[in-house]
């Protein structure tokens, strides 16, 4: 995993429920309007999506307060962290609007995402 989508993860996955409840809330309305479709653009390799989703998942399995917060909370958390990974991951293969309905969520509340075109594919 390259260390812009590990810092990507570190950091989505650290953010306070309240926050990721406004992140998975916005997903979710952009998902209709080209979130889907970008999503289908980043194709991982099987490699490199598990690595997403364990690093995700991992950091998240302890996250109780998630739930708490908001059932089902957890599992969105996982979604919606795992979607921005992979767009990081992939985002110089995905077109600025790709890539922006995909990680604008998190940037919306704050977080900052690396630049689009700042990634040196290896072919991965």
């Amino acid at each position: 995993m390259d260390p812009a989508t590990a810092r990507s993860i570190e950091v989505a996955t650290a953010l306070p429920a309240a926050t990721l409840a406004v992140v998975w809330d916005d997903a979710v309305d952009r998902w209709s309007t080209g979130g889907r479709e970008a999503s289908r653009a980043t194709r991982v390799s099987a490699s490199e999506n598990s690595a997403i989703s364990y690093a995700v998942r991992s950091a998240l399995r302890s996250r109780v307060e998630l739930d708490a917060f908001r059932s089902g909370l957890l599992s969105d958390s996982i979604a919606a962290c795992g979607i921005s990974a992979r767009a990081v991951c992939k985002r110089a293969k995905l077109t600025e609007a790709q890539y922006a309905a995909l990680v604008e969520p998190f940037r919306a509340v704050g977080v900052e995402v690396p630049a689009r075109g700042a990634y040196a594919d290896t072919g991965t």
